[in-house]
């Protein structure tokens, strides 16, 4: 009689319970066997009777050998965050979650794992201890930047000046940007691990604009809409005023690139900082001369 026993993931038998766990075909010899299962692992044992020690088939493993200082095959210098928590209830006598152990012999803990800072991921397992592990904490700057990059923050949405638009040397430009969360914030999101949670905000705290003649214009908000009312006054809060046409400028046109600055500011698991991000558009606009009619 052939014993053959293998080590599979809980999850595995679960996601396999809607059908039997042993099948056969016709002329399958029919054996004796079973599966015990910690809250993780699978322990499968299958008697096969009829069947001698050979060799049948090549060699094979039922999974992959991680590197040194690694687990699940993760490399050791990854960043790694782990969590405990006591199993409760403990697990029966008898349970490939004791590793060998009995109870009352130290104790089996539910450990989470997060490896790789901001690109990371999280994986759950069951583990024994002999003595209470020392808690481990995410570290709240790594929550944050992952917080961060759930976000989408685009580059300025721009209202004025458009591209289709025609504008005039000496003639005051107002500049202004559409509002959105992910054009011109707020944006806010979280992140959490091992028990700590961050919350980062983000605003677009200013706005660069280059105007393609050389001038650049800094403008500390969104701007001002322009308002027919307003006749030939200047923005109050971000403008410009061409001295020369676009005529010798590429296609006609002066390029206009507007450069936001995102402030964001985090708070959680009793630290908090500051983090930046830039983002670009880029535009267009056609300065002509002014047209005396006499």
């Amino acid at each position: 009689m052939l014993t053959r026993r293998i080590v599979i993931t809980a999850a595995t038998v679960l996601a396999t319970l809607s059908v039997p766990v042993t099948s056969y075909a016709e002329d399958d010899p029919k054996g004796d066997g079973g599966i015990e299962c910690g809250l993780y692992d699978c322990e499968v044992e299958v008697d096969v009777p009829g069947q001698g020690g050979g060799q049948a088939g090549g060699s094979g493993s039922t999974g992959g050998t991680g590197g040194s200082g690694s687990f699940d095959g993760r490399d050791s210098t990854d960043k790694t965050v782990c969590v405990y928590k006591l199993a409760d209830p403990q697990p029966p006598v008898g349970s490939l979650d004791w590793e060998g152990h009995e109870p009352g012999d130290g104790a089996v803990y539910e450990q989470t794992c997060g490896w790789g800072g901001v690109d990371g991921d999280t994986i759950v397992r069951m583990v024994w201890l002999a003595e209470p592990p020392a808690q481990e904490t995410a570290d709240p700057a790594v929550l944050a930047q992952r917080a961060v990059d759930s976000m989408t923050l685009l580059g300025p949405d721009i209202a004025s000046p458009r591209a289709a638009g025609k504008y005039t040397v000496g003639v005051p430009m107002w500049m202004w940007v559409n509002q959105s969360a992910t054009t011109f914030g707020p944006n806010t999101a979280s992140a959490s691990a091992g028990g700590v949670t961050v919350t980062a905000t983000a605003k677009v705290s200013k706005i660069v604009w280059q105007m393609g003649d050389g001038a650049s214009v800094t403008c500390n908000g969104p701007g001002t809409p322009y308002q027919a009312s307003e006749g030939m006054a200047q923005s109050p809060t971000c403008g410009h005023v061409y001295s020369k046409t676009s005529a010798g400028a590429k296609s006609g046109k002066f390029p206009v690139t507007a450069t936001s600055t995102w402030t964001i500011d985090w708070q959680g698991g009793g630290q908090a900082g500051q983090l930046t991000e830039i983002r670009q558009t880029n535009g267009q606009v056609a300065i002509g001369e002014l047209q005396v009619v006499r």
